[in-house]
């Protein structure tokens, strides 16, 4: 259980990671303009379809990290944050400093990464 100082902490270093990426969201997206037919030659249409792709591809990760931010900050509310979901131990506040939204212990996500690893993930 975090110390309501350290909650306060955590719940606005939060605030300010979602404010950020959706800062960077709108930046991203205010540029972009449907230029579909625009490009001259098929190179140039190759490119902005690429160049598309990737800025999906951006914006759907961006959304993941929201989604997560956000259960972080539910976490914090409900008093589950910086516990384990895998193990129910407690995160070391350094992890939590870190990354913010770390959902397992480090013991617990190294051994996740391994198995992973070996699968081929």
């Amino acid at each position: 259980m975090l110390a309501k100082n350290n909650k306060e902490y955590f719940r606005s270093l939060l605030i300010q990671q979602m404010d950020e990426v959706l800062k960077k969201a709108d930046a991203g997206f205010s540029g972009r303009t449907d230029s579909k037919g625009a490009a001259p030659d098929l190179i140039d249409q190759a490119s902005t379809e690429t160049d598309n792709v990737l800025s999906f591809r951006i914006k759907e990760r961006e959304s993941r990290l929201v989604k997560k931010i956000k259960a972080s900050l539910a976490k914090l509310e409900d008093g589950t944050y910086g516990i384990c979901e895998e193990c129910g131990r407690g995160i070391s506040e350094e992890r939590l400093r870190a990354r913010p939204i770390a959902r397992f212990c480090i013991r617990c996500k190294e051994k996740q990464e391994y198995e992973e690893k070996l699968r081929g993930l």
